[in-house]
């Protein structure tokens, strides 16, 4: 897999709001309305990752869940962590 060239992380990012660039990764918090809410999200997300294996790292922190997406056998940000942001914003619902 590829990695992503800095103009088209920034191009990806303007249909991926909340997400941000930090360094070889893509970051995004999501609050949800409860902590079983957020973890309940986190469920359904990480059977998706499973599916396509291709794994976030998940920081959960009360209604807070922070994902962190890279892949790490590139080195950088690829074509599976822009999918897989997509897919997080899809089951988290926001």
């Amino acid at each position: 897999m590829a990695l992503l060239s800095d103009d088209q992380i920034s191009a990806a990012l303007t249909d991926l709001p909340g997400w941000t660039r930090e360094g070889d990764s893509l970051r995004r918090a999501v609050t949800f309305g409860t902590f079983l809410d957020g973890i309940d999200a986190v469920r359904r997300i990480a059977e998706h990752a499973e599916s396509v294996d291709h794994h976030p790292d998940i920081d959960i922190r009360w209604r807070t869940v922070t994902f962190v997406l890279s892949t790490h056998s590139a080195g950088g940000i690829t074509d599976k962590d822009l999918a897989l942001a997509r897919a997080i914003d899809s089951q988290a619902g926001h």
